[in-house]
């Protein structure tokens, strides 16, 4: 089995990496993880802590947003491996801010990562999985791009593009025996916070409340996204708070809906008041 993840030295990437090789470990297929980051001292780490588990990995430098970094990536993989069995597109950053908060720039920068950092990914490995007749595109998307909440504008567009994405590679890919999943995870303890982008710190500051209230850990997210894959599981929904918001969302006709939201919005906007 070779896996590729990007965005895996830290985070859910490096959950992902490591569930993956525990689930894994004493299986007579062998497992072989490519980690592709930007954070060299990070992921030598976390190459090691999967070496120590039995698992063939390496690390290599790749800039999502960096045409010539993918490319290099892919050429790295067809000449080491041959090919590519699955791919975590998990890279992402994240922002904030009201409509007037957030600059063009800041939409633009969480644009080129998070969806045409994944569409430059997808472009440059597909051509291998079709020469060996299949492969699979596990893409990494949010909870915030199914039910969004106020004051993350860009940060839930971005998320909606790649369910839209993940379900066009479904349908466009199936008759090449490419599957693809999207995983919609809600908050779970990370070190997302690190890459926030938002010029107001109210925002920040709410965000790192809902990081520091989540009720589930990277591990344990890792651990729902493996049980779904092997099940493979289009949409995959993690937490059960967000199962229950985006069903409540196709359930409850649309203003009674909207109704809800903008009675939460209010509260939002009081707590952010407060912390301005």
């Amino acid at each position: 089995m070779r896996v590729l993840i990007t965005g895996g030295a830290t985070g859910l990437g490096q959950a992902i990496a490591l569930k993956w090789a525990g689930k894994w470990a004493g299986k007579d297929e062998g497992l072989d993880i490519c980690i592709a980051d930007i954070n060299q001292e990070r992921g030598d780490e976390t190459v090691n802590a999967l070496s120590a588990q039995g698992a063939n990995a390496f690390y290599i430098h790749c800039d999502i947003t960096s045409e010539n970094d993918v490319q290099t990536l892919a050429n790295t993989l067809e000449n080491r491996w041959g090919g590519v069995d699955t791919v975590f597109n998990n890279a992402g950053v994240a922002s904030g801010g009201s409509l007037l908060d957030e600059s063009i720039e800041q939409w633009q920068w969480v644009f080129d990562i998070n969806v045409l950092g994944m569409v430059r990914v997808s472009r440059a490995l597909l051509p291998l999985m079709r020469e060996q007749g299949g492969g699979y595109f596990i893409n990494i998307a949010s909870q915030a791009g199914l039910t969004p909440i106020p004051y993350m504008g860009s940060y839930n567009a971005v998320k909606a593009a790649v369910v839209s994405f993940s379900e066009t590679m479904k349908l466009e890919l199936a008759p090449d025996n490419i599957d693809v999943s999207v995983v919609c995870p809600s908050f779970f303890k990370t070190n997302l916070d690190e890459s926030m982008r938002s010029t107001n710190p109210a925002s920040h500051k709410m965000l790192n409340k809902f990081f520091a209230k989540a009720d589930m850990t990277k591990e344990e997210v890792a651990e729902s996204i493996y049980q779904q894959v092997n099940k493979k599981q289009f949409l995959i929904l993690t937490h059960k708070l967000g199962k229950r918001a985006f069903l409540l969302k196709k359930l409850l006709p649309t203003q009674r809906y909207i109704k809800n939201m903008l009675n939460q919005t209010k509260m939002m906007k009081r707590a952010m008041e407060k912390q301005s």
